[in-house]
């Protein structure tokens, strides 16, 4: 579920709080305070760059969104969510998002160490810890009593990578509880936790089993009431398995040499199972990026230990790949899906999403390029 970005391979620190730098995170103002939507000859420009890419990367669908200081101020999709019925994809259309959705999770998570419900430092499994003995008793393999909430949202757990083992993509009769009562029992931890980054989507799919047990609500529910309804969100769930359970308005995913619906979709809800609209994240985004329009729905202090990665390894913080100019950022990747949701630095947020992929290529990455190309067509956006 990865793409390019998420493949770099980086030293982790241990589960402490991260100490931040003297130069914090001010409260941001939108400068200008708004902008114009593209005019039409700006949109044509957009499109026949779109066009470009998904006639490079066979792609049927795109659709993407582009807002600033609280309000989408563009968004449009090219192409057809369904080639057999020749359905026309719309900006209201639905995509499987994918690891997208670790952003979701994470911010899910500080606003429970907001409320005083978590710490970075709790232990998550054994005796005393977030899910005690629920998934099995001691004696665990080296580690894995000792793996933190932080290792978790870092991805430095010590195990359980994005490889051809990821338990993820594994048993895929099991539900969450058994794959996850498998998995402590069977599959030692490759490091002691702390050690090193390895990208983790295991480890996302045990913090929402974290944020039910708190909640006593199931993630999705939790999620969509506490998170998605104060960004104004409303119509995101999480993706079902075959292409007959596609939700109302869900495009048709295609694979390039894979199959897009041999997978329990289901349950990846917490680290790569939610649908949604480009226009959906970009609302989620601007509730979360430090600006002052609109109010956020974390505290400053709490958005700046979100996004501060540990001095060893920059490029990714807790649920946000980040890097020096403060873009931030997550890009996913299932059979059938491309995805990129970003918060950038001069205060845009935006997203696109694609019902396709293509293995072994750079797709991913031009995916990334694309929608900066898209609004650098307005020049006096501003966009650095």
């Amino acid at each position: 579920m990865l793409g390019r970005r998420d493949f770099v391979k980086l030293a982790a620190s241990a589960g402490a709080l991260p100490l931040l730098s003297s130069t914090t995170l001010a409260q941001l103002t939108p400068n200008p305070a708004s902008i114009r939507p593209p005019s039409p000859a700006e949109r044509d420009a957009m499109a026949r760059l779109a066009h470009g890419f998904m006639d490079r990367y066979g792609v049927p669908a795109l659709s993407f969104a582009i807002g600033y200081a609280g309000t989408v101020v563009h968004e449009d999709a090219f192409g057809v969510a369904d080639i057999e019925r020749n359905e026309a994809v719309t900006p209201r259309h639905l995509f499987r998002i994918a690891s997208v959705s670790k952003m979701i999770t994470s911010v899910t998570i500080f606003r429970l160490i907001e409320a005083g419900r978590l710490k970075l430092t709790d232990r998550v499994f054994g005796p005393g810890a977030l899910l005690g003995t629920e998934y099995g008793p001691p004696p665990y393999s080296a580690g894995i009593d000792q793996i933190t909430l932080e290792h978790l949202l870092t991805h430095t757990a010590g195990g359980w990578s994005n490889d051809n083992r990821d338990p993820m993509f594994t048993h895929t009769r099991m539900d969450h509880a058994g794959l996850i009562t498998w998995t402590l029992a069977n599959r030692p931890l490759d490091l002691l936790p702390g050690q090193r980054y390895a990208y983790s989507n295991f480890g996302y799919c045990v913090l929402g089993r974290v944020i039910e047990k708190l909640t006593g609500q199931s993630y999705a529910e939790h999620v969509r009431s506490e998170v998605l309804a104060r960004c104004g969100v409303t119509d995101m769930t999480i993706a079902r398995d075959t292409r007959e359970q596609r939700q109302d308005g869900e495009v048709v995913y295609y694979g390039q040499g894979e199959n897009p619906y041999g997978m329990n979709v289901p349950r990846m809800d917490s680290h790569g199972g939610w649908i949604a609209t480009p226009a959906d994240l970009v609302q989620f985004l601007m509730h979360v990026d430090g600006y002052t329009k609109p109010v956020n729905i974390l505290r400053l202090r709490t958005i700046e230990i979100m996004t501060t990665a540990p001095a060893d390894s920059p490029n990714y913080a807790k649920g946000f790949c980040v890097n020096k100019s403060d873009n931030w950022w997550h890009n996913g990747s299932l059979p059938g899906t491309s995805t990129i949701a970003v918060r950038t630095h001069g205060g845009f947020c935006w997203a696109a999403f694609t019902n396709t992929r293509r293995r072994s290529s750079d797709m991913d990455g031009e995916l990334d390029k694309l929608n900066w190309s898209m609004a650098r067509q307005v020049a006096e956006w501003r966009v650095a």
